[in-house]
Protein backbone atom coordinates (compact mmCIF):
# COMPACT_ATOMS: atom_id res chain seq x y z
CA UNK A 1 0.00 0.00 0.00
CA UNK A 2 1.22 3.50 -0.80
CA UNK A 3 1.67 5.39 2.45
CA UNK A 4 1.11 8.70 0.67
CA UNK A 5 -2.37 7.50 -0.21
CA UNK A 6 -2.97 6.96 3.49
CA UNK A 7 -1.83 10.51 4.20
CA UNK A 8 -4.20 11.84 1.58
CA UNK A 9 -7.32 9.99 2.68
CA UNK A 10 -10.01 10.79 5.10
CA UNK A 11 -13.00 8.79 6.26
CA UNK A 12 -16.34 10.35 5.37
CA UNK A 13 -18.76 11.12 8.12
CA UNK A 14 -16.07 12.00 10.65
CA UNK A 15 -15.38 15.55 9.54
CA UNK A 16 -17.30 18.77 10.09
CA UNK A 17 -19.85 20.63 7.99
CA UNK A 18 -17.31 22.02 5.54
CA UNK A 19 -15.85 18.58 4.99
CA UNK A 20 -19.27 17.09 4.22
CA UNK A 21 -19.96 19.89 1.76
CA UNK A 22 -16.69 19.17 -0.08
CA UNK A 23 -17.59 15.46 -0.31
CA UNK A 24 -21.03 16.03 -1.75
CA UNK A 25 -23.91 13.58 -1.80
CA UNK A 26 -22.40 11.30 -4.43
CA UNK A 27 -18.79 11.36 -3.26
CA UNK A 28 -16.85 8.07 -3.10
CA UNK A 29 -15.95 6.43 0.24
CA UNK A 30 -12.44 7.91 0.27
CA UNK A 31 -11.53 11.42 -0.81
CA UNK A 32 -8.51 13.75 -0.94
CA UNK A 33 -7.98 15.50 2.35
CA UNK A 34 -6.90 19.11 2.64
CA UNK A 35 -3.26 20.06 2.82
CA UNK A 36 -3.85 21.18 6.39
CA UNK A 37 -5.22 17.77 7.29
CA UNK A 38 -2.20 16.08 5.70
CA UNK A 39 0.19 18.45 7.46
CA UNK A 40 -1.38 17.66 10.83
CA UNK A 41 -1.17 13.93 10.12
CA UNK A 42 2.47 14.09 9.07
CA UNK A 43 3.53 16.16 12.09
CA UNK A 44 1.70 13.72 14.36
CA UNK A 45 3.57 10.84 12.71
CA UNK A 46 6.82 12.71 13.27
CA UNK A 47 5.80 13.14 16.91
CA UNK A 48 5.18 9.38 17.18
CA UNK A 49 8.70 8.77 15.92
CA UNK A 50 10.41 11.42 18.03
CA UNK A 51 9.00 10.18 21.37
CA UNK A 52 11.67 7.49 21.26
CA UNK A 53 14.72 9.71 20.83
CA UNK A 54 14.08 13.37 21.73
CA UNK A 55 11.68 14.89 24.24
CA UNK A 56 12.34 18.38 22.86
CA UNK A 57 11.51 17.39 19.29
CA UNK A 58 8.45 15.44 20.45
CA UNK A 59 7.03 18.36 22.40
CA UNK A 60 7.67 20.83 19.57
CA UNK A 61 5.95 18.54 17.07
CA UNK A 62 3.08 17.95 19.48
CA UNK A 63 2.59 21.70 19.83
CA UNK A 64 2.58 22.18 16.05
CA UNK A 65 0.10 19.32 15.62
CA UNK A 66 -2.19 20.76 18.28
CA UNK A 67 -2.15 24.16 16.56
CA UNK A 68 -3.00 22.62 13.19
CA UNK A 69 -5.83 20.60 14.72
CA UNK A 70 -7.29 23.68 16.38
CA UNK A 71 -7.40 25.37 12.98
CA UNK A 72 -9.03 22.27 11.44
CA UNK A 73 -11.64 22.09 14.18
CA UNK A 74 -12.53 25.78 13.84
CA UNK A 75 -12.53 25.68 10.04
CA UNK A 76 -14.64 22.55 9.71
CA UNK A 77 -16.79 23.28 12.77
CA UNK A 78 -15.97 19.88 14.18
CA UNK A 79 -17.10 18.59 17.51
CA UNK A 80 -14.15 17.53 19.65
CA UNK A 81 -14.37 13.81 20.31
CA UNK A 82 -12.30 11.72 22.71
CA UNK A 83 -12.27 8.03 23.70
CA UNK A 84 -14.00 7.18 26.96
CA UNK A 85 -10.71 6.51 28.76
CA UNK A 86 -9.84 10.20 28.38
CA UNK A 87 -12.41 11.31 30.95
CA UNK A 88 -10.76 9.72 34.00
CA UNK A 89 -7.48 11.10 32.68
CA UNK A 90 -9.02 14.58 32.54
CA UNK A 91 -10.35 14.24 36.09
CA UNK A 92 -6.91 13.07 37.17
CA UNK A 93 -5.46 16.26 35.67
CA UNK A 94 -7.92 18.41 37.64
CA UNK A 95 -7.13 16.61 40.91
CA UNK A 96 -3.42 17.03 40.18
CA UNK A 97 -3.85 20.79 39.82
CA UNK A 98 -5.74 20.90 43.11
CA UNK A 99 -2.89 18.99 44.75
CA UNK A 100 -0.43 21.47 43.24
CA UNK A 101 -2.33 24.43 44.69
CA UNK A 102 -2.30 22.87 48.19
CA UNK A 103 1.27 21.63 47.85
CA UNK A 104 3.94 22.27 50.45
CA UNK A 105 5.76 24.05 47.59
CA UNK A 106 3.08 25.35 45.17
CA UNK A 107 5.55 26.98 42.79
CA UNK A 108 7.43 23.67 42.39
CA UNK A 109 4.26 21.61 41.96
CA UNK A 110 2.53 23.98 39.55
CA UNK A 111 5.62 24.05 37.34
CA UNK A 112 5.81 20.24 37.39
CA UNK A 113 2.11 20.06 36.47
CA UNK A 114 2.93 21.29 32.97
CA UNK A 115 3.41 17.61 32.18
CA UNK A 116 -0.39 17.36 32.16
CA UNK A 117 -0.28 19.08 28.76
CA UNK A 118 1.01 15.79 27.35
CA UNK A 119 -2.50 14.36 27.84
CA UNK A 120 -3.40 16.18 24.63
CA UNK A 121 -1.77 13.22 22.86
CA UNK A 122 -5.03 11.31 23.37
CA UNK A 123 -7.47 13.60 21.50
CA UNK A 124 -4.89 14.36 18.80
CA UNK A 125 -4.16 10.70 18.08
CA UNK A 126 -7.87 9.90 18.23
CA UNK A 127 -8.56 12.63 15.67
CA UNK A 128 -5.65 12.10 13.27
CA UNK A 129 -4.96 8.34 13.40
CA UNK A 130 -8.48 7.04 12.89
CA UNK A 131 -9.11 4.05 10.69
CA UNK A 132 -6.23 2.65 8.74
CA UNK A 133 -4.01 5.61 9.61
CA UNK A 134 -3.44 3.94 12.98
CA UNK A 135 -1.58 1.14 11.17
CA UNK A 136 0.82 3.67 9.67
CA UNK A 137 1.44 5.10 13.15
CA UNK A 138 2.27 1.62 14.46
CA UNK A 139 4.63 1.04 11.51
CA UNK A 140 6.47 4.24 12.40
CA UNK A 141 6.71 3.34 16.11
CA UNK A 142 8.02 -0.15 15.33
CA UNK A 143 10.53 1.05 12.73
CA UNK A 144 11.97 3.76 14.97
CA UNK A 145 12.00 1.32 17.88
CA UNK A 146 13.97 -1.19 15.80
CA UNK A 147 16.53 1.44 14.82
CA UNK A 148 16.83 2.65 18.40
CA UNK A 149 17.24 -0.92 19.64
CA UNK A 150 20.00 -1.53 17.11
CA UNK A 151 21.78 1.58 18.35
CA UNK A 152 21.47 0.27 21.90
CA UNK A 153 23.12 -3.00 20.92
CA UNK A 154 25.94 -1.01 19.32
CA UNK A 155 26.32 1.03 22.52
CA UNK A 156 26.79 -2.16 24.51
CA UNK A 157 29.06 -4.00 22.10
CA UNK A 158 31.17 -1.16 20.69
CA UNK A 159 30.88 1.89 22.94
CA UNK A 160 31.32 0.00 26.24
CA UNK A 161 27.93 0.77 27.79
CA UNK A 162 28.22 -2.59 29.51
CA UNK A 163 28.13 -2.10 33.29
CA UNK A 164 25.82 -0.73 35.99
CA UNK A 165 27.72 2.54 36.02
CA UNK A 166 27.34 3.02 32.27
CA UNK A 167 24.26 1.31 30.90
CA UNK A 168 22.69 1.23 27.46
CA UNK A 169 20.52 4.35 27.14
CA UNK A 170 20.04 4.90 23.41
CA UNK A 171 19.51 8.54 22.50
CA UNK A 172 17.38 9.31 25.53
CA UNK A 173 20.21 9.91 27.99
CA UNK A 174 18.73 7.67 30.70
CA UNK A 175 18.71 3.89 30.68
CA UNK A 176 15.45 3.71 32.65
CA UNK A 177 13.58 5.75 30.05
CA UNK A 178 15.17 3.87 27.17
CA UNK A 179 14.27 0.47 28.62
CA UNK A 180 10.69 1.64 29.21
CA UNK A 181 10.04 2.72 25.62
CA UNK A 182 11.74 -0.39 24.22
CA UNK A 183 9.50 -2.46 26.50
CA UNK A 184 6.37 -0.83 25.05
CA UNK A 185 7.53 -1.31 21.47
CA UNK A 186 8.41 -4.95 22.13
CA UNK A 187 4.91 -5.64 23.48
CA UNK A 188 3.39 -3.99 20.40
CA UNK A 189 5.55 -6.06 18.06
CA UNK A 190 4.68 -9.35 19.76
CA UNK A 191 0.96 -8.50 19.65
CA UNK A 192 1.17 -7.77 15.96
CA UNK A 193 3.16 -10.93 15.35
CA UNK A 194 0.78 -13.37 17.03
CA UNK A 195 -2.61 -11.68 16.56
CA UNK A 196 -2.37 -10.38 13.00
CA UNK A 197 -2.27 -12.73 10.06
CA UNK A 198 -0.74 -10.26 7.61
CA UNK A 199 2.56 -8.40 7.56
CA UNK A 200 4.39 -10.62 10.02
CA UNK A 201 7.80 -10.49 8.36
CA UNK A 202 8.83 -7.05 9.58
CA UNK A 203 7.84 -7.54 13.26
CA UNK A 204 9.47 -10.98 13.28
CA UNK A 205 12.67 -9.44 11.89
CA UNK A 206 12.90 -6.62 14.44
CA UNK A 207 11.78 -8.47 17.57
CA UNK A 208 15.21 -10.03 18.33
CA UNK A 209 16.89 -6.61 18.28
CA UNK A 210 14.25 -5.19 20.64
CA UNK A 211 14.56 -8.05 23.13
CA UNK A 212 18.36 -8.02 23.06
CA UNK A 213 18.47 -4.24 23.56
CA UNK A 214 16.00 -4.54 26.43
CA UNK A 215 18.13 -7.20 28.09
CA UNK A 216 21.30 -5.12 27.68
CA UNK A 217 19.82 -2.17 29.61
CA UNK A 218 20.07 -4.28 32.79
CA UNK A 219 16.83 -2.57 33.83
CA UNK A 220 15.00 -5.13 35.93
CA UNK A 221 11.69 -3.24 36.09
CA UNK A 222 11.47 -3.26 32.28
CA UNK A 223 12.34 -6.96 32.22
CA UNK A 224 9.47 -7.63 34.61
CA UNK A 225 7.14 -5.42 32.59
CA UNK A 226 8.03 -7.05 29.28
CA UNK A 227 7.55 -10.54 30.72
CA UNK A 228 4.17 -9.54 32.14
CA UNK A 229 3.00 -7.86 28.93
CA UNK A 230 4.19 -10.58 26.56
CA UNK A 231 3.01 -13.28 28.95
CA UNK A 232 -0.47 -11.72 28.85
CA UNK A 233 -0.42 -11.91 25.05
CA UNK A 234 0.55 -15.59 25.22
CA UNK A 235 -2.32 -16.29 27.60
CA UNK A 236 -4.79 -14.53 25.32
CA UNK A 237 -3.60 -16.33 22.23
CA UNK A 238 -2.91 -19.84 23.52
CA UNK A 239 -2.14 -20.86 27.08
CA UNK A 240 0.46 -23.29 25.78
CA UNK A 241 2.57 -20.39 24.48
CA UNK A 242 3.19 -19.44 28.11
CA UNK A 243 5.56 -22.39 28.21
CA UNK A 244 7.96 -20.42 26.01
CA UNK A 245 8.86 -18.07 28.87
CA UNK A 246 10.85 -20.66 30.88
CA UNK A 247 12.63 -21.65 27.67
CA UNK A 248 13.60 -18.04 26.98
CA UNK A 249 14.76 -17.65 30.59
CA UNK A 250 16.90 -20.79 30.32
CA UNK A 251 18.49 -19.55 27.08
CA UNK A 252 19.15 -16.19 28.71
CA UNK A 253 20.93 -17.81 31.64
CA UNK A 254 22.92 -20.06 29.34
CA UNK A 255 24.17 -17.51 26.83
CA UNK A 256 23.89 -14.02 28.37
CA UNK A 257 27.06 -12.25 29.57
CA UNK A 258 27.72 -12.62 33.29
CA UNK A 259 26.83 -8.98 34.14
CA UNK A 260 23.31 -9.63 32.81
CA UNK A 261 22.82 -12.93 34.63
CA UNK A 262 24.19 -11.40 37.82
CA UNK A 263 21.68 -8.59 37.42
CA UNK A 264 18.87 -11.11 37.02
CA UNK A 265 19.91 -13.04 40.14
CA UNK A 266 20.05 -9.77 42.11
CA UNK A 267 16.32 -9.33 41.53
CA UNK A 268 15.67 -11.98 44.16
CA UNK A 269 18.35 -10.87 46.65
CA UNK A 270 17.29 -9.06 49.80
CA UNK A 271 20.87 -7.90 50.32
CA UNK A 272 20.98 -6.01 47.00
CA UNK A 273 21.30 -2.28 47.85
CA UNK A 274 18.71 -1.14 45.31
CA UNK A 275 16.22 -3.74 46.54
CA UNK A 276 16.70 -2.63 50.15
CA UNK A 277 16.34 1.00 49.08
CA UNK A 278 13.03 0.29 47.35
CA UNK A 279 11.65 -1.38 50.46
CA UNK A 280 12.77 1.63 52.49
CA UNK A 281 11.13 3.98 49.98
CA UNK A 282 7.86 2.08 50.34
CA UNK A 283 7.96 2.60 54.10
CA UNK A 284 8.69 6.31 53.61
CA UNK A 285 5.88 6.61 51.07
CA UNK A 286 3.36 5.04 53.45
CA UNK A 287 4.31 7.55 56.13
CA UNK A 288 3.95 10.47 53.70
CA UNK A 289 0.48 9.25 52.70
CA UNK A 290 -0.57 8.91 56.35
CA UNK A 291 0.42 12.53 56.97
CA UNK A 292 -1.00 13.90 53.68
CA UNK A 293 -3.85 11.58 52.59
CA UNK A 294 -6.09 14.02 50.68
CA UNK A 295 -3.89 16.11 48.40
CA UNK A 296 -0.46 14.65 49.08
CA UNK A 297 2.63 16.81 49.43
CA UNK A 298 2.25 18.07 45.85
CA UNK A 299 3.64 17.06 42.44
CA UNK A 300 7.45 16.84 42.46
CA UNK A 301 7.51 17.61 46.20
CA UNK A 302 8.33 14.12 47.47
CA UNK A 303 12.01 14.86 46.98
CA UNK A 304 11.64 17.89 49.24
CA UNK A 305 10.23 15.92 52.18
CA UNK A 306 12.09 12.65 51.61
CA UNK A 307 14.97 13.49 53.99
CA UNK A 308 12.43 13.94 56.79
CA UNK A 309 10.66 10.64 56.04
CA UNK A 310 13.75 8.67 55.05
CA UNK A 311 13.79 5.19 56.58
CA UNK A 312 16.88 4.28 58.55
CA UNK A 313 17.49 1.26 56.27
CA UNK A 314 17.49 3.38 53.10
CA UNK A 315 20.63 3.09 50.97
CA UNK A 316 20.41 6.61 49.52
CA UNK A 317 20.22 9.88 51.36
CA UNK A 318 17.88 11.39 48.77
CA UNK A 319 15.44 10.07 46.18
CA UNK A 320 13.55 12.22 43.68
CA UNK A 321 10.65 9.76 43.61
CA UNK A 322 9.54 6.53 45.25
CA UNK A 323 10.08 4.14 42.29
CA UNK A 324 6.48 2.92 42.48
CA UNK A 325 3.65 4.45 40.44
CA UNK A 326 0.67 3.96 42.82
CA UNK A 327 2.74 4.94 45.86
CA UNK A 328 4.16 8.01 44.14
CA UNK A 329 0.74 9.21 42.95
CA UNK A 330 -0.78 8.81 46.41
CA UNK A 331 2.16 10.54 48.13
CA UNK A 332 2.28 13.40 45.63
CA UNK A 333 -1.40 13.93 44.84
CA UNK A 334 -3.37 12.11 47.54
CA UNK A 335 -5.48 8.97 47.74
CA UNK A 336 -8.34 10.47 45.63
CA UNK A 337 -5.88 10.96 42.75
CA UNK A 338 -4.74 7.36 43.08
CA UNK A 339 -8.34 6.12 42.89
CA UNK A 340 -8.95 8.22 39.78
CA UNK A 341 -5.77 6.88 38.17
CA UNK A 342 -6.93 3.34 38.94
CA UNK A 343 -10.24 4.24 37.30
CA UNK A 344 -8.29 5.24 34.17
CA UNK A 345 -6.42 1.92 34.18
CA UNK A 346 -9.64 -0.03 34.76
CA UNK A 347 -11.38 1.64 31.81
CA UNK A 348 -8.42 0.86 29.56
CA UNK A 349 -8.23 -2.79 30.54
CA UNK A 350 -11.99 -3.31 30.39
CA UNK A 351 -12.26 -1.76 26.92
CA UNK A 352 -9.25 -3.65 25.59
CA UNK A 353 -10.44 -7.00 26.91
CA UNK A 354 -13.96 -6.56 25.55
CA UNK A 355 -12.97 -5.14 22.16
CA UNK A 356 -10.17 -7.64 21.63
CA UNK A 357 -12.85 -10.30 21.22
CA UNK A 358 -14.97 -8.51 18.61
CA UNK A 359 -12.98 -5.78 16.87
CA UNK A 360 -11.58 -6.20 13.36
CA UNK A 361 -8.34 -4.71 14.71
CA UNK A 362 -8.01 -7.16 17.58
CA UNK A 363 -4.22 -7.07 17.47
CA UNK A 364 -4.21 -3.36 18.31
CA UNK A 365 -6.39 -3.92 21.36
CA UNK A 366 -4.20 -6.78 22.55
CA UNK A 367 -1.14 -4.58 22.01
CA UNK A 368 -2.76 -1.87 24.12
CA UNK A 369 -3.62 -4.37 26.83
CA UNK A 370 -0.06 -5.71 26.88
CA UNK A 371 1.25 -2.15 27.16
CA UNK A 372 -0.99 -1.43 30.15
CA UNK A 373 0.03 -4.67 31.89
CA UNK A 374 3.71 -3.95 31.19
CA UNK A 375 3.38 -0.40 32.52
CA UNK A 376 1.71 -1.65 35.70
CA UNK A 377 4.24 -4.42 36.32
CA UNK A 378 7.27 -2.22 35.64
CA UNK A 379 5.59 0.59 37.56
CA UNK A 380 5.82 -1.39 40.78
CA UNK A 381 9.56 -0.70 40.69
CA UNK A 382 9.84 2.55 38.73
CA UNK A 383 7.74 5.72 38.40
CA UNK A 384 7.36 5.29 34.65
CA UNK A 385 4.01 7.12 34.44
CA UNK A 386 5.86 10.27 35.44
CA UNK A 387 8.51 9.90 32.72
CA UNK A 388 7.51 12.24 29.88
CA UNK A 389 9.01 10.20 27.02
CA UNK A 390 7.44 7.00 28.33
CA UNK A 391 4.12 8.73 29.01
CA UNK A 392 3.85 10.18 25.50
CA UNK A 393 4.49 6.84 23.82
CA UNK A 394 2.19 5.01 26.26
CA UNK A 395 -0.71 7.42 25.68
CA UNK A 396 -0.22 7.15 21.93
CA UNK A 397 -0.25 3.35 21.93
CA UNK A 398 -3.32 3.04 24.16
CA UNK A 399 -5.23 5.57 22.02
CA UNK A 400 -4.53 3.86 18.67
CA UNK A 401 -7.02 0.99 19.20
CA UNK A 402 -9.84 3.47 19.83
CA UNK A 403 -8.79 5.51 16.80
CA UNK A 404 -8.56 2.46 14.55
CA UNK A 405 -12.17 1.57 15.31
CA UNK A 406 -13.43 5.00 14.25
CA UNK A 407 -14.75 3.64 10.97
CA UNK A 408 -18.10 2.13 9.95
CA UNK A 409 -18.21 -1.57 10.74
CA UNK A 410 -19.12 -2.38 7.15
CA UNK A 411 -15.92 -0.87 5.80
CA UNK A 412 -13.52 -2.25 8.38
CA UNK A 413 -12.80 -5.60 6.63
CA UNK A 414 -12.17 -3.86 3.32
CA UNK A 415 -9.77 -1.42 4.93
CA UNK A 416 -7.91 -4.25 6.64
CA UNK A 417 -7.56 -5.99 3.28
CA UNK A 418 -6.25 -2.79 1.65
CA UNK A 419 -3.68 -2.40 4.45
CA UNK A 420 -2.52 -5.99 4.02
CA UNK A 421 -2.16 -5.65 0.23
Amino acid sequence: MNIMNTWATREPGNGGTADRERLGAGAPGWTRASRLENAAFVTMLAFAASTQFSIAAAQILLTITAALCIVLIIRDRERIEVPRMFWPLAVYAVVTLIAAVFSIAPEVSLWDSKQLLLFVVVPLAYRLFRGRRSFTAVDVVITVGALHATYGVIQYGVLNYDNLGRRVQGLLGLYMTYSGVIMLVACTVVARLIFRKQDRTWPAAVLPALLVALALTMSRNAWVGACAGIGTLFLLRDFRLFGLLPVVAALFLAFAPSPLTDRLYSTFSLTDPSNRDRVAMMKSGVQIIKDHPITGVGPDAVRLVYPHYRDRDAAKQLNSHLHNVPLQIAAERGLPALLIWLWFVFVLMRDFLLRSRASTVRWLYTAGLAGVVAMLAAGMFEYNFGDSEFLMLFLLLVTLPYAADRIPASTAPAIEQQRAA
